[in-house]
């Protein structure tokens, strides 16, 4: 069983390597600890049969692979074959292009007479969760808890903006519960069973 260790290591180490990937980008990719790969990888453990088949799936291999030794490497990976894009500047030129068309929207109102100024509060909103989505589509799921929060900082202080004359300003108590359910919420954790 040791030496199985030792083999699954080494592949995974390898495999790892060869797609230009840290132990907590590997990690992220099928959402377990970088301690856990790291533990892998020094032979201390053997990955679950559902984290080995996804491991297989993710660098275009075989479980078997995965499971003997290899003198010869014939792998190549799928990311050299298919164009990369920088995810930041991607999400960045998101950003500026809502602020932009808020800018834009509020020159158009503001030449013909109206001054909304809410245009931008509202911009922040759309620009989160444009945020939010872009994170979860490039796999950065780890600033999820911060950009949901702000969600919901967001979302309370357009309700107060837009309601201020109405003096409901009792409403933002219930920021504190909604933040915290935010939190809690990330929390939680799927437990494995035992059978």
């Amino acid at each position: 069983m040791e030496d199985l260790k030792v083999i699954v290591a080494s592949n995974i180490s390898r495999l790892r390597k060869d797609f230009g990937l840290t132990q907590a980008e590997l990690a992220e990719k099928i959402n377990y600890s970088d301690k856990s790969v790291s533990k892998w990888e020094r032979a201390d453990a053997l990955p679950d049969l559902n984290v080995t088949k996804q491991l297989a799936d993710l660098f275009g291999v075989s479980v078997d692979f995965l499971l003997t030794t290899h003198t010869e490497w014939k792998i190549t990976p799928p990311e050299h074959n298919t164009p990369s894009y920088d995810s930041d500047i991607i999400t960045a030129i998101a950003m500026v292009g809502i602020f932009a068309a808020a800018l834009l929207i509020f020159l158009i109102f503001f030449f013909i007479g109206n001054v909304i100024w809410e245009i931008f509060a509202y911009s922040i909103g759309v620009a989160l969760i444009c945020l939010l989505v872009l994170n979860n589509v490039w796999k950065k799921r780890r600033h999820n808890l911060l950009i949901i929060s702000l969600i919901v900082l967001w979302v309370f202080s357009v309700v107060y903006i837009s309601l201020r004359k109405a003096n409901l300003w009792p409403l933002l108590f219930l920021l504190l519960p909604a933040e915290l359910i935010v939190f809690l919420s990330f929390k939680i954790k799927r437990r494995k069973t035992t059978e």
